[in-house]
């Protein structure tokens, strides 16, 4: 077989598992956006080979630890949103790396304006390339220290093994607005990090701890939803 046709192959294996992935998780995605998603793979492993943006080497880890991983919070985003009777039509990702959860986001919700942070320019670049690959107009990264940004004052603030809840919770004060929402993703030590966060947070307090369940990852994953105290 051919090296395209390898990768064809490879391509649609992965999009079968992609399509089961979203099923586990209700959630409607379309066939042009699954494919966007398995590009975005692509170019994270190709990228990765010379600037090293992620430990984890595999397309087909990739796919379920990257992939999976951020894909699983959509459903409680989205719900969040029902609960709340309101809509987060502008994200932040607060030390996105090579764009997790921000790509996956931009990609499966068009209707999101989503904006990446990260300190590092490799990084930074990855992002902007893979906006400008996938057509993603709703995407845009930008090159800086999260706590040199001031007054974005986004619907939503999220990152994913940035940095514990106590100190994501400082850095992101300065962007948010009154309603703003915080949403950091986390594996483990989630109590410990709750905790200490609360021993030492006056501002802002933790609204809800959702369990997360990726498809066919055996690890414990968390979503802790973070709100002003003062509001109501």
């Amino acid at each position: 077989m051919s090296a395209d046709g390898s990768s064809a192959k490879q391509k649609e294996v992965l999009s079968a598992k992609l399509d089961d992935a979203c099923n586990a998780l209700g959630i409607v995605v379309s066939h042009e956006t699954q494919q966007q998603l398995i590009e975005y793979l692509y170019e994270l492993a190709k990228w990765n080979k010379t600037y090293n943006l992620t430990a984890i080497r595999s397309i087909d880890d990739m796919l379920i630890q990257h992939l999976f991983d951020c894909l699983a919070v959509i459903p409680n985003v989205e719900a969040y949103e029902k609960k709340h009777d309101r809509v987060f039509s502008n994200a932040v990702d607060v030390g996105s790396g090579a764009g997790l959860p921000a790509v996956v986001l931009a990609i499966a919700k068009k209707s999101m304006h989503v904006t990446c942070i990260d300190a590092v320019e490799k990084k930074h670049a990855f992002v902007s390339h893979v906006a400008n690959k996938l057509g993603l107009v709703n995407l845009h990264s930008r090159h800086a220290r999260v706590e040199s940004i001031t007054k974005l004052a986004p619907d939503l603030i999220v990152s994913r093994a940035f940095a514990s809840l106590s100190m994501f919770v400082e850095l992101a004060s300065s962007l948010a607005g009154p309603s703003t929402r915080i949403a950091a993703m986390k594996s483990r030590q989630v109590e410990t990090e709750i905790h200490e966060f609360e021993q030492q947070q006056a501002d802002w307090q933790v609204d809800v701890v959702e369990q997360l369940h990726v498809p066919q990852l055996d690890a414990e994953r968390f979503l802790v939803w973070v709100r002003r105290k003062s509001h109501e």
